[in-house]
């Protein structure tokens, strides 16, 4: 249906051109027959016994060319400010159908994100409710209940978090941050949410940065669940922080998944962007993420980049200027 419709958007936009271009290039056509109509009636008014006859006949060409350089000035004004219009309707138009679907994606993913922990909380509690366990399981079921509820609470602070970065409401309240102490936390966080991936970490000490720590932990999470998301299961999760240059607090985050394209390396912190079809796709996720990521880094004063991991994988690598170690 989607195709249909877009099919016929297009066809009539090109229709509706076309026919104006059309059109143009017939005004030009009578204009000028008309000129040439207009010059070939006066010069059958003039008399060849006229002492100015010559002079006359160089005046009727010289009108007759200066109208038909009017006619061609006109056209391609027309013809120029037509074809600008025309290119700015077809990007917005484009843009607005390319915003749409990545919008119903979204509505998609949000629905099928917000559902599932739910879900899976509702049952370990009607669960515990239902059916007498015994200490471990309830724990067990506790604990995974938990682990839902925090990935809910991710869900909700990253669409949160953007809608006021976007709409300019949100006024960073920066801080003295220990990214070092940040990351640690995430790491354990993690080990314990995902007890069967291993994460790695090398974090250097007292890293000081000034932001604001929530948002830099939500950073931190995003680009480790990214990480979890797209990773093999049995393969290795690394992230570490150092100092580089003295002046900057180098973060990675590297994995062993499929890597990312090329060509979508420039379109992978784009709002909303995922790769494939929604409907399709096997990963989790609502195209937020890494677009988040970069807005925070940004609003932080910092940078971050994606690279091929060898043999396969990607790297994400982000600098931040620090602050003087605490004594």
């Amino acid at each position: 249906m989607k195709k249909h419709k877009f099919y016929f958007i297009s066809f009539t936009y090109w229709f509706l051109l076309l026919y104006i271009v059309s059109a143009l290039v017939w005004w030009f056509i009578s204009l000028e027959a008309q000129n040439r109509q207009m010059y070939f009636y006066r010069y059958e008014q003039l008399r060849t016994d006229d002492f100015q006859y010559q002079d006359k006949i160089a005046a009727l060409k010289d009108a007759r060319h200066r109208k038909s350089l009017q006619y061609i000035g006109e056209g391609m004004t027309f013809f120029i400010l037509i074809m600008i219009g025309a290119a700015y309707v077809y990007r917005t138009i484009r843009q607005e159908i390319k915003q749409a679907d990545q919008q119903q994606n979204f509505m998609m993913a949000i629905t099928h994100e917000l559902k599932t922990p739910i879900a899976v909380s509702r049952l370990n509690l009607e669960t515990m409710l239902k059916r007498s366990l015994n200490p471990d399981q309830r724990r067990k079921l506790l604990e995974n209940t938990l682990s839902e509820t925090k990935r809910l609470n991710t869900l909700t602070s990253n669409i949160l978090t953007t809608a006021q970065l976007e709409s300019g409401q949100h006024t960073l309240n920066a801080g003295e941050v220990n990214l070092s102490e940040l990351l640690g936390e995430q790491l354990m966080q993690f080990r314990v949410r995902y007890p069967n991936r291993i994460f790695q970490g090398e974090v250097s000490p007292d890293i000081w940065v000034k932001g604001e720590q929530l948002l830099l932990e939500l950073l931190i999470s995003n680009l480790l669940e990214n990480a979890v998301k797209y990773a093999p299961g049995p393969d290795p999760i690394y992230a570490s922080i150092a100092t580089f240059k003295g002046k900057y607090a180098l973060l990675k985050f590297i994995d062993l998944g499929p890597g990312i394209a090329t060509s979508e390396k420039n379109k992978i912190f784009n709002k909303f962007y995922r790769a494939g079809n929604e409907s399709v796709r096997k990963t989790k996720g609502t195209g937020l993420g890494l677009y988040l990521c970069k807005r925070i880094t940004q609003e932080h004063g910092g940078q971050i980049q994606i690279m091929d991991n060898q043999p396969n994988g990607a790297i994400f690598t982000l600098q931040f200027p620090i602050l003087k170690p605490k004594v």
